[in-house]
């Protein structure tokens, strides 16, 4: 196992598509997945019936994630021939029972089943077919094709050229399937106290704390660059303050309960619920607060949060929400930038913001993106915005469509109105 790879949270990986006969829940109450002797890799070599306890995952583009904890049972239905007759041929199995997952499944789907580092349970994931997490998985676990119908195998998570490294992209995946990766700033935990006073600060004044913390890197060599690694600064630096200060609130309200057992565990509850929209809220205000932060280092003109038509606020208007109001200011001339650090399928709800720019920008650190959603945005109009590093998460074709942060600086910069 190496640390900041996927060897580090995973032994071996096996995907495959699901046939018509595996993805129908109303067969039988067990099921049986094809093609599984490849598994032999990952699950061992089967000594009578082998039970996995599992985590079943369902994830789609549109909705919540289901879960449900279950189990696989792997076996060689061939072992007891061969202990008393002397057969050789060997027959695998994997058997499934029917739950919430498999009966969300259907022909076609991505079905991934992960053995963690850790021996923690299994997990067994279907991802919806065509979707934007079905791309991200199989990026994810370097699987750039399905050609046969049998489960394709990786027990080898560290390959030559850095792939299985887990940089910015791997690391928004993984906390999909509920993985956070181990990374912690201790070394600021006493200075960020101090400077907080022990408690969470405002976002925008987070933000420019995890700035300060990196010397040496200016978005005006690399703005691409900078807004990765400020994002990352950024959530590391809130994971080992949030860590803390959760420890601590969750500590007394353990204690009070111990204390007296009819205690009622709701604040228990409203404090993880708090801590879970904390961080949503803070990824997004984050990623607004560095490009700010970009815009501003390279001279750009913008209103953040102006308001439009039916009181809307678009993240970014250039050159600025006067000029937007201004009739007589041309149309070409203006920009909209929407930012969302993932998106799926939220990013309709930007079509109908700013009324008078027609086509939209969308700045998203959201890697692998269906082609299918990536086609119905160009019929939208509009354009997909993302950090260089992120690019070669998409395929060749999305390549070539993709732009920047750069290339939108200059953009911008472009139709910003001269100075006289």
């Amino acid at each position: 196992m190496k640390r900041g790879y996927l060897s580090q949270y995973f032994k071996g990986v096996a995907v495959k598509r699901l046939s018509a006969v595996e993805s129908s829940p109303i067969r039988s109450n067990q099921h049986e997945f094809n093609g599984v002797e490849s598994l032999r890799s990952i699950l061992g070599e089967p000594s009578g019936k082998v039970r996995f306890d599992v985590k079943f995952l369902y994830l789609s583009d549109q909705d919540d994630a289901v879960i449900e904890d279950g189990f696989l049972t792997w076996y060689d239905a061939r072992q007891k021939a061969r202990e008393e007759r002397g057969v050789r041929r060997r027959e695998y199995r994997l058997y499934f029972p029917t739950n919430l997952v498999s009966q969300c499944a259907a022909e076609g789907d991505l079905l991934v089943i992960a053995r963690r580092s850790d021996n923690s349970p299994l997990l067994a994931i279907v991802a919806e077919k065509n979707t934007t997490i079905e791309r991200q998985l199989m990026w994810l676990f370097g699987f750039p094709d399905l050609t046969h119908p049998g489960f394709s195998v990786r027990s080898e998570l560290e390959l030559e050229g850095g792939q299985g490294r887990i940089d910015f992209a791997a690391r928004v995946i993984l906390k999909q399937l509920g993985i956070e990766p181990e990374d912690e700033a201790p070394d600021y935990l006493d200075a960020m106290l101090k400077k907080f006073r022990g408690s969470f600060p405002k976002t925008v004044e987070f933000s420019a704390y995890a700035r300060s913390t990196i010397r040496d890197l200016s978005s005006l060599d690399d703005p691409d660059a900078a807004l990765v690694t400020w994002m990352e600064r950024e959530e590391t630096l809130f994971r080992t303050l949030e860590k803390h200060l959760l420890k601590e609130k969750l500590q007394g309200l353990i204690d009070d309960i111990r204390q007296d057992d009819s205690k009622d565990i709701e604040p228990f509850i409203k404090l993880m619920q708090s801590a879970l929209q904390r961080r949503k809220s803070r990824a997004g205000s984050a990623l607004e607060n560095h490009l700010e932060q970009i815009f501003t280092d390279h001279g750009v003109t913008y209103t953040r949060a102006g308001v439009t038509e039916s009181n809307l606020k678009p993240d970014f208007i250039f050159p600025g929400i006067s000029y937007y109001h201004d009739a007589a200011f041309p149309q070409a001339g203006l920009t909209m930038l929407a930012s969302k650090s993932t998106c799926k399928d939220r990013w309709r709800q930007i079509l109908n913001e700013a009324a008078r720019i027609p086509s939209k920008h969308l700045l998203t650190l959201e890697p692998g993106i269906s082609e299918n959603q990536t086609e119905e945005m160009k019929t939208q109009g509009v354009q997909l915005v993302l950090p260089s590093s992120l690019h070669p998460t998409y395929t060749k074709k999305q390549q070539k469509w993709l732009m920047d942060v750069a290339s939108f600086i200059g953009l911008v910069k472009n139709r910003q109105p001269q100075k006289t």
